[in-house]
């Protein structure tokens, strides 16, 4: 038998390269199946579409993304070109000469990866038969209400399909590594297995069904992980056919990998297996070339967010704008999942706090978070008219004001200010001061909600009584859709919303990872998360004081939800504490942890799982150290030499705390310095240690 060949990379322009000279890249094929390609319906989209660019330079005209063809997409994202590879032609012929559309193009995205999208419908006629054959190979049955699940086993049959009819042109060779995300792509896999294609399987859980829907229900679910009747708790919720096509895929694999540790112990439960790779999701990070650029763009976007709030909180704006402070939380209207519910409750008490220190920050707090309505709040809509119609008045007068100033100035004359305004002007001024009265609160939701009586956001706040008063010193602003550039209300698009934004709140009990919170550190925006999540778990081993670099984690895992709830109050009242220097040196230290999110680093995961599956799957031919996934030493942010940011961390020495003390701390904090000692603790990519020829070891097998 021929010396099976040894897998390693090494690190070329920061770029992963294959050692073995018997085997370039370019006999290796690289599939990735999802839902989502092209296909925007949750986080895995941005999984997908960030973390093309590093795949797309790693394989070139190698690499391909498999999703359905959807013709909205389509339009708007995928430009239509041939296929480069004639082995990738031919099985695309064969498949389209059974009556079956497939579609191939480039994503128009960075990287610009080539796509193959399955037109669903066209193959519907085939459903029955497919159904069957998934329920022989599987004896998993798929009911005909389940359109979703339906259409899943379309595409996993298309897909094993066009895999087998490209493995048959290689004569057997292992020239083909496919990576299939989630449940719904899951149906490709088990059949390609199935069939014993020559491929090399990865599967990716990014959230297991059953424990979304668990949490969803507010059950106890971490400190009952192993107490749970899997099946009668997934037959119970009408998912069992989905929770078997998972748990199916996830033991068909090869590899299995997940997104974060938290979510590893979560599999190991409900799908008893343990993942061989936790695969860490990233961004591609643009830095900007003038270093302070973002806190700029910080300004500049807070002013346009300060506009919306003159006018929603028009009668009533007897708050100080400078010293007024916005949180945030954004995602999926899941109320207890995501946190609101806890957010909402330490919101009360915050308020509380602020009111009874008598402190003169305010704090607006924005939901943005979609959900059913029927149109524009009037009184929201009338806010934005007062408040362009004031601005329109004071320009009018300002500009009759500086024509005479001008005119008087020109006569070498200082003016008489009583005579410089007539009385006309006062009235326009009057009538505009009149105009802004208001008979009622602003309102707390921008929009008309199709259900608010039982809406649990609008009901906690009816609960807590945050009903935006004058004395209130947080208000809440619930915006029950995405954000867009084009809106009459708030005419930001999110990322322009969170960068003028002082603080995003995620307090989430279920989250697999959590973008929300990775997206305001890449912007330089602190941000509040748990431990249950999959980003708080990933700060807390690679950042020695979080908090300090404005990552803030709530213990959901080991407290109880009052002990949570007060520690959550603790770090937004520290939070409006801190004083406008110590936010924007917090906001440099938090953007500088962009560099442990950005996917040329958490790419090595990913790298050593499809090098895994070639072990695995051809243990003849490749080898492979059967090690512990990429391990990061060093790969660490320590403790900032520095005074810390904010109150809430550092205690003053003595209780007759000095603006001088202020000063002194300042003084010792070098900015050039401290970003330089951070740029130090991320090093290049890793490289996996070769297994020497003669010492061939079993690969590590996983448990069914």
């Amino acid at each position: 038998m021929p010396l099976a060949r040894s897998l390693s990379m090494t690190s070329l322009n920061g770029l992963p390269q294959w050692e073995d000279e018997d085997l370039p890249v370019e006999d290796l094929l690289l599939f990735e199946v999802s839902w989502e390609v092209t296909n925007k319906v949750g986080g895995i989209y941005t999984v997908i579409q960030t973390k093309a660019k590093i795949t797309a330079d790693e394989w070139g005209e190698n690499y391909f993304l498999i999703g359905p063809y959807f013709e909205h997409n389509v339009k708007t994202q995928v430009e239509a070109c041939e296929p480069p590879n004639p082995a990738v032609k031919k099985a695309m012929d064969t498949i389209k000469g059974q009556g079956c559309q497939v579609f191939f193009g480039r994503w128009l995205i960075e990287g610009s990866p080539y796509v193959l999208l399955f037109n669903i419908g066209s193959a519907a006629w085939n459903l029955d038969k497919w159904k069957g054959e998934f329920w022989d190979v599987s004896n998993i049955g798929i009911p005909f209400h389940d359109r979703e699940a339906n259409d899943a086993v379309i595409f996993g049959s298309l897909t094993a399909w066009f895999l087998k009819e490209l493995s048959c042109q290689f004569d057997g060779k292992p020239n083909i590594i496919a990576h299939f995300h989630e449940w719904q792509a899951g149906v490709g896999l088990i059949l390609s297995r199935s069939q014993t294609l020559p491929v090399a399987t990865i599967f990716t859980t990014h959230a297991t069904l059953l424990g979304r829907y668990l949490c969803a229900a507010s059950i106890d679910f971490y400190n009952n992980l192993d107490q749970f009747d899997i099946d009668k708790e997934a037959g119970e919720r009408q998912i069992y056919h989905r929770y078997c096509m998972e748990r199916a895929s996830v033991h068909c694999a090869h590899v299995f990998t997940t997104v974060s540790e938290i979510t590893a112990i979560e599999a190991e439960h409900m799908l008893k297996r343990n993942p061989d790779v936790v695969t860490p999701n990233g961004l591609n990070i643009k830095k900007f070339s003038a270093i302070h650029e973002f806190q700029n763009l910080h300004s500049m976007y807070k002013a346009r967010i300060q506009e919306f709030i003159r006018g929603h909180f028009y009668g009533h704006l007897d708050f100080n704008l400078e010293n007024t402070l916005f949180f945030f939380i954004a995602g999926r209207y899941e109320f207890s999942n995501k946190g609101a519910d806890m957010f909402l409750e330490a919101l009360s008490r915050l308020n509380f706090l602020l009111r009874v220190h008598k402190n003169d920050v305010t704090v607006v707090v924005f939901f943005i978070m979609p959900a059913k309505t029927n149109n524009f709040n009037v009184e929201t809509l009338k806010g934005q008219a007062v408040r362009k119609q004031l601005w329109d008045t004071a320009q009018s007068v300002k500009e009759k004001f500086g024509k005479k100033l001008y005119n008087a100035l020109l006569k070498g004359e200082i003016p008489d200010l009583n005579k410089i305004l007539d009385r006309d002007d006062i009235t326009i001024m009057k009538r505009a001061i009149f105009s802004t009265q208001r008979h009622c609160l602003p309102p707390v939701t921008t929009h008309n909600m199709v259900d608010d009586g039982n809406d649990p956001i609008l009901n906690t706040i009816r609960r807590i009584g945050l009903f935006n008063n004058r004395t209130d010193r947080v208000k809440v602003i619930l915006h029950p859709e995405f954000l867009s550039s084009t809106s009459p209300l708030l005419p930001l698009d999110y990322e322009e919303f969170v960068r003028g934004c002082h603080l995003g709140v995620f307090p989430s009990y279920y989250e697999p990872w959590g973008y929300t919170p990775a997206e305001c550190t890449v912007m330089g925006i602190p941000s509040v998360t748990t431990n249950l999540s999959g980003f708080g778990c990933f700060m807390q081993d690679h950042v020695a004081d979080p908090a300090a670099y404005g990552i803030y984690i709530v213990d959901r895992r080991f407290r109880s939800p009052d002990e949570s709830c007060n520690q959550l109050t603790q770090i937004l009242y520290g939070f409006c504490q801190q004083s406008r220097r110590q936010r924007i040196i917090q906001r440099n230290r938090t953007e500088r942890l962009s560099d442990l999110l950005d996917w040329r680093y958490l790419g090595r995961y990913y790298m050593h799982a499809r090098h895994l599956a070639l072990s695995r799957t051809f243990p003849d031919k490749f080898e492979m150290e059967p090690s512990a996934p990429p391990k990061t030493e060093g790969f660490r942010y320590p403790r900032p030499s520095s005074v810390p940011p904010s109150p809430s961390v550092s205690q003053h020495s003595s209780p007759q705390h000095s603006e001088a003390e202020d000063e002194d701390e300042d003084e010792r904090y070098d900015e050039d310095e401290e970003a330089e000692r951070d740029r130090q603790n991320i090093k290049s990519p890793f490289s996996l240690g070769v297994l020497p020829q003669g010492k061939k070891k079993q690969h590590g097998e996983y448990r069914n």
